[in-house]
């Protein structure tokens, strides 16, 4: 990434450098998503796409890399991160991974960074952050990995070191590959830091793949209706600005396809998404649905949101709206024909498009995300019609997010039966044992994403 250009030259403080700091900022003290506020503080910053993708790189890159990053900056500092200025420890992060990540020259990153701490921090500061950056300034990145590793750590502690990963997260994606992957762990964490690429989802009836790549993109991997876009900002594309397109992860586009083509008889004319925020799996349902007559409604917990489906999905053929309830009591009537139900979750196959949750989440969210994620899909399960399916889909690995919570729900079940995913995925590799699906960043280029399918049967009288 090269150099962000000065807009004044007056101005001894960088503009892509100071609205980076302030996106951590927000994320740190604020416990803003970094994607939100990348995208409200570039704006307020009017920064050009260079400066913009420069900013982009170094927010998303610090965000990734800040366990390593702090092992270093303690270090160096002879001090834990935890007794820093907090303003301080984000300009050491950011100035870290320059340095040792982008390949920043050492005198642009420390003196950029001199003069930012200065402007957020005043003076007292200025030597520590030229003195800490010097000293990682003086190693490369691999040196400092060397030089840090500690020999008694396990396995997990020393990758979670290596990768930036919490040692929890490390463990937890061990557990979900299974004895069978887990040399597949290394790829798995390294994924993790690569940054997603853009991916738009043609919506049926509306936009198609072609249409898309003659504005610029290529075609996706997997589904029929995903292209990548190139770097930068998607509103160039007709089908975007017009909504017959959306930015949307392969996986998730893979996931409501599923759901869309399991074997089904009888009617088959009402579908649900439970959980439709922030819309783009409804949309993708409601234009699939509508080739066929079906039509989707959405559920969605708060009115805000809900809100923002609507606008989002609105001009879709097939959508009927949503509905503001809280969907562990579906505020529909029973009877319906396909029910999706893509849960709240940690997040943990999401970490490259998210960074800041590997280190925001903790294993205590765990137990009550597992006691809504169940009571979700026997709410879905209920909702269903006999013969009807139910698709229960999350963006974690997690064990006791996916395989712990469909075995939950449906064991004191005697009018569920759980079908073999597999085949509602042609031509993806690696898909595993069976029965359900799991979608992987570093085997696919996806979100980390599981799927299964279950189909309401008829209870023995």
């Amino acid at each position: 990434m090269s150099e962000p250009r000065r807009k004044n030259v007056a101005s001894k403080i960088d503009p892509a450098r100071r609205a980076a700091y302030d996106v951590l900022h927000e994320v740190g003290s604020g416990d803003a998503y970094a994607n939100v506020a990348l995208s409200q503080i570039q704006r307020s910053h009017e920064l050009d796409p260079r400066d913009a993708a420069f900013c982009t790189e170094v927010v998303n890159g610090t965000l990734r890399h800040r366990g390593l990053l702090d092992a270093v900056i303690a270090h160096c500092s002879g001090r834990p991160t935890a007794k820093l200025d907090p303003r301080v420890l984000d300009i050491l992060r950011m100035g870290a991974y320059q340095c040792l990540m982008m390949r920043t020259d050492a005198y642009a990153a420390v003196n950029t960074s001199v003069e930012l701490t200065r402007s957020v921090a005043g003076e007292a500061p200025v030597g520590l952050v030229n003195a800490v950056l010097r000293k990682i300034s003086a190693r490369s990145v691999e040196a400092w990995v060397s030089a840090l590793s500690d020999s008694s750590a396990s396995p997990d502690e020393q990758l979670a070191f290596e990768y930036s990963h919490p040692t929890w997260v490390v463990s937890s994606l061990r557990d979900a590959l299974g004895s069978g992957r887990a040399g597949e762990l290394p790829a798995l964490l390294a994924a993790n830091n690569e940054p997603a690429r853009v991916t738009l989802a043609a919506r049926p009836g509306m936009a198609n793949v072609e249409n898309l790549v003659a504005a610029g993109a290529e075609p996706g991997r997997w589904s029929p209706y995903a292209a990548i876009a190139p770097s930068g900002p998607v509103g160039g594309f007709p089908a975007v600005r017009d909504r017959r397109a959306s930015v949307q992860d392969e996986g998730s586009q893979l996931v409501a396809i599923a759901l869309a083509n399991a074997q089904l008889e009888g009617t088959d004319e009402r579908w649900v998404d439970l959980c439709a925020g922030p819309g783009g799996k409804v949309a993708l349902l409601s234009a699939i649905g509508a080739l066929r007559g079906a039509s989707t409604v959405g559920i969605e917990l708060h009115p805000h949101r809900a809100a923002l489906v609507e606008t989002s999905v609105g001009p879709v053929p097939g959508f009927a709206g949503v509905v503001v309830g809280d969907a562990r009591n579906a505020p529909i009537g029973p009877g319906v024909d396909r029910v999706l139900v893509d849960v709240p979750c940690t997040g943990l196959g999401v970490v490259r498009r998210r960074p800041e949750l590997r280190w925001r989440r903790t294993p205590s969210d765990v137990p009550a995300l597992r006691k809504l994620q169940v009571e979700l899909l026997n709410s879905a399960l209920d909702l269903v019609r006999p013969g009807g399916v139910v698709a229960y889909v999350t963006c974690s690995p997690h064990v006791a997010e996916t395989e712990l919570v469909v075995s939950t729900a449906t064991r004191r079940r005697k009018d569920v039966a759980i079908e073999d995913s597999r085949p509602l995925f042609p031509n993806v590799p690696d898909l595993g044992n069976g029965p359900n699906v799991r979608l992987w960043p570093h085997l696919h280029g996806t979100d980390g994403m599981f799927f299964s399918l279950m189909r309401r049967t008829t209870p023995p009288g």
